[in-house]
């Protein structure tokens, strides 16, 4: 059998690196969201922790198998709000869940060294401040690498708890955000875009904000106005006790003020109508070429390749060799295998003619 041969690949000439970017359009209706599976709020698909600082939602039942994480949701409480006091149910808890993400997506101010809020990096709603903010993490077996920019849009209802949307619906979008950058601003937890309502004209108010990097959606509680004249909520929320068969329904404030955690988000789950974004995968590659000249590799390794040290592809004595290329090895300096590559069909390679095969290797 012939000796092995190696073919230097030159850095310079011979590799290249290129960047893919993947997208699919990821849909979430709000009817998965509450009602699907269970009876609301008590949804077999909604997980519910002893601590109560948020909930996780499931695209099936928690206990199945086949279930996969959609997000996880919350509702924070700055300490400055005009709604904190001591009597806000579980209020530290509420106001630590603020602070964390606060924390976690805008950083720190560079002169005082406190954390940046929301109500003053984020002066988004009707007073021009976001103290009370509904916070939806979204998986990221759904985002992948981050968001792509101008495509989220999230759906929501502030009619009454027995028909949400009707004429009440209103759909928040990034419509300002450009992949290039435009309309993005950027914080500790990477890009964010800011969230308008599609039915209003451009001199509006922004609802939210959307964080790309992170997956995180934060949304400010002007959404479902409570004061002023512009669709007032007054019925956020109803909970229905099995004892004595009550119903006990919140407007938003009181929501917010007296329900827990869990209690506000299952409000905003009955008024989640879709949730849509287009997700982004990053492939990066590595490009080798990988050059096979005339004069080599024309013999096969296979050592089915000879047979009485004769070469069986050929007939007559004079005939050049001839070999088929079926695979591409990628060794380090000392000779060891680090990559294979299989190619879709076998190529021929003899003296008169010279392969280069394209390598990618993604990562």
């Amino acid at each position: 059998m012939p000796v092995k041969s190696y073919e230097t690949i030159n850095p310079a000439t011979d590799t290249t690196t290129t960047r893919t970017m993947l997208h699919e359009v990821i849909p979430c209706s709000g009817t998965i969201l509450s009602g699907t599976y269970g009876t609301f709020p008590n949804d077999t698909n909604v997980k519910n922790y002893t601590h109560g600082m948020f909930q996780s939602v499931y695209d099936y039942p928690v206990l199945s198998s086949s279930a996969n994480h959609l997000f996880d949701a919350t509702f924070g409480m700055s300490s400055k709000s005009n709604l904190s006091s001591s009597a806000v149910a579980m209020m530290s808890k509420k106001n630590n869940m603020y602070n964390e993400f606060a924390q976690v997506l805008l950083g720190y101010s560079g002169s005082t060294g406190v954390v940046r809020p929301f109500e003053n990096d984020l002066k988004l709603d009707l007073q021009g401040q976001m103290k009370d903010v509904f916070i939806l993490t979204l998986s990221r077996l759904l985002v992948k690498d981050e968001i792509k920019k101008n495509t989220f849009s999230i759906t929501l209802g502030s009619g009454s708890w027995a028909d949400p949307f009707g004429s009440k619906a209103m759909t928040l979008t990034d419509r300002d955000a450009r992949v290039n950058g435009d309309g993005v601003a950027s914080g500790d937890g990477g890009d964010y875009g800011i969230l308008y309502r599609s039915d209003l004209g451009p001199a509006q108010p922004g609802y939210g904000a959307v964080f790309y990097q992170a997956g995180v959606v934060v949304l400010s509680s002007s959404i479902f106005q409570i004061t002023g004249t512009t669709r007032p909520t007054r019925d956020f929320y109803k909970i229905t006790r099995p004892s004595p068969g009550t119903a006990t329904t919140y407007n938003t404030k009181q929501a917010m003020q007296s329900a827990s955690i869990s209690g506000t988000i299952d409000g905003l789950r009955h008024r989640i109508k879709n949730i849509s974004f287009n997700n982004t995968t990053e492939i990066n590659s590595t490009i080798y070429f990988c050059r096979a000249p005339t004069n080599k590799f024309n013999y096969s390794s296979n050592p089915t390749y000879l047979k009485d040290s004769k070469i069986r592809v050929k007939n007559v004595a004079s005939d050049p060799p001839i070999a088929y290329v079926t695979t591409v090895g990628l060794y380090n300096q000392q000779n060891e295998l680090l990559a294979v590559a299989k190619l879709s069909e076998p190529l021929r390679k003899s003296i008169d003619n010279e392969l280069v095969i394209r390598v990618r290797l993604d990562y």
